[in-house]
């Protein structure tokens, strides 16, 4: 069975963030920033993980709660980048280096 976007995310977390404790009551749709399970480094952090792990590119207007503050709100974001047609992430990119 292969794992899920918000399997991973979850496991990165666990691993990274919580260094190895889950957490069976951290619902998907929590707040990551509310529960104290993420601050700004953490934030970070995840943005390198999505990137590295999903080959995106994260802007940074796009450093917000609704893409960022759940497992359910990160996973959805990424579903949402990984879709983006390849014109679109090309200008993305080019954006980025100009």
């Amino acid at each position: 069975m292969a794992h899920s976007i918000e399997q991973d995310i979850r496991g990165f977390i666990v691993e990274a963030l919580l260094f190895g404790r889950d957490t069976d009551n951290l619902g998907r749709a929590d707040s990551l920033l509310t529960r104290g399970i993420i601050d700004s480094t953490g934030v970070l952090e995840l943005v390198s993980f999505v990137e590295r792990e999903y080959d995106i590119l994260v802007d940074d207007a796009e450093l917000v709660p609704a893409n960022f503050d759940s497992i359910e709100r990160l996973a959805a974001y990424v579903e949402r980048k990984r879709s983006q047609a390849p014109d679109e992430a090309v200008e993305e990119i080019v954006s980025r280096v100009a």
